[in-house]
């Protein structure tokens, strides 16, 4: 990580065209999309968001969809969870302003980076140069004090005044389900700048499977190994797509003592994003957790739901619709592995139905003979 930190340069193809004030007119430059026939607007799904804490100057580059409200002004969807909503607190709380500037069109690595669930104290231009084993070039700003990537197609700067909220939404999301209208911040846009012949990005989310699965799926893979690090004893995990990623989690493990499920079931409502998983699924090591059809299998025969399922509540998604209370709701903690005598269980376990290995080798063998 210490080779690849972000480079400063003075000059960048985001710049070749600069609009200020009454120049810029957002719904004729930038091509909004209205994906659903409910949505409340025009909406910009692909910008990544840069702001800088006011009083650690630590960045954060986030992934927020963005409403068009006027030729000038976009609103942010800044859920509780995130970092640069945390960052638009603190300066409310001072009185001030946040600079904040959105830049679309960004290399892979930059745009993935922007979606990742990185720890707060992660940069993810860090992150990005990690992921494409080069460093990412930055640029300053034209009108506000942030930097921004230098290969950019469009890049939009402004501020944030303090306490001023704008409607925004419905939104159909990556949920599968429109978001309601609720008051957030928006950005006054001072000044935009972009390449002379820019390509702009966007993305279409809904219902799954939608054009963001790839993005979940890349940050479950990515992730597997920084998880172990914390709970060592986690083979593998999936998240669902129908999940929409972040509402179900099915987890293997080694098993190595009573009720070892219940402790990884907590250790990931403890961990990071993954605190607001609903539904956590813990099986055996030998468990494919990609294969949904084993895991049912297991989940619907190896679990007795009067002992096996842990009940408790705690943090959600800010888009989940089905809490009675937003952003804190119920949680179910699913064992489906061997139970061992130690947790109560004293009947004897019983062996799996598994084809003998010499029948698969003969069937292998002479498969060509049996004309199927």
């Amino acid at each position: 990580l210490r080779s690849v930190p972000p480079r400063r340069v003075r000059s960048a193809p985001c710049q070749e065209v600069v609009l200020r004030g009454e120049d810029i007119d957002l719904v004729d430059l930038l091509p909004g999309i209205k994906a659903w026939p409910e949505d409340g607007g025009v909406f910009l799904n692909l910008g990544l968001t840069h702001t800088k804490h006011p009083e650690t100057g630590a960045r954060n580059l986030g992934m927020y969809r963005l409403q068009l409200q006027d030729p000038r002004t976009v609103s942010l969807h800044w859920q509780i969870h995130k970092d640069s909503r945390s960052h638009a607190a603190v300066a409310e709380r001072r009185g001030e302003r946040l600079p904040v500037a959105i830049a679309f069109g960004c290399p892979p690595a930059v745009t993935y980076a922007a979606s990742a669930p990185l720890p707060g104290d992660i940069d993810e231009y860090l992150f990005a140069g990690f992921i494409q084993r080069e460093r990412v070039e930055m640029v300053e700003c034209v009108s506000v004090p942030l930097h921004v990537p230098a290969a950019a197609q469009v890049v939009l700067e402004g501020w944030v005044e303090p306490g001023e909220r704008l409607p925004e939404g419905p939104f159909g999301d990556h949920t599968g389900f429109y978001t309601p209208v609720e008051p957030f911040p928006f950005v006054r846009v001072e000044t935009l700048t972009m390449r002379t012949q820019p390509v702009f990005q966007s993305i279409i989310v809904g219902r799954p499977p939608q054009e963001d699965g790839p993005i979940g799926k890349a940050t479950e893979r990515i992730f597997l190994p920084l998880i172990k690090l914390t709970v060592p004893e986690i083979v593998d995990y999936d998240l669902p797509e129908a999940g929409v990623f972040h509402n179900c989690v099915i987890v293997s493990i080694e098993k190595r003592f009573p009720k070892h499920a219940q402790k990884v079931m907590n250790a990931i409502w403890g961990a990071g994003l993954l605190s607001l998983s609903k539904l956590i699924v813990v099986v055996d090591a030998e468990c494919d957790v990609h294969d949904y059809a084993e895991v049912a299998w297991r989940a619907f025969g190896n679990v007795d739901y009067a002992h096996d399922a842990l009940h408790t509540t705690g943090p959600v998604d800010h888009l989940d619709h089905a809490s009675y209370e937003q952003f804190f709701g119920g949680k179910l903690g699913i064992d489906a592995t061997r139970k061992l005598p130690t947790e109560g269980y004293r009947r004897g376990w019983p062996a799996e139905c598994v084809v003998a290995p010499e029948t698969e080798e003969l069937v292998r063998r002479r498969w060509r003979e049996y004309g199927i």
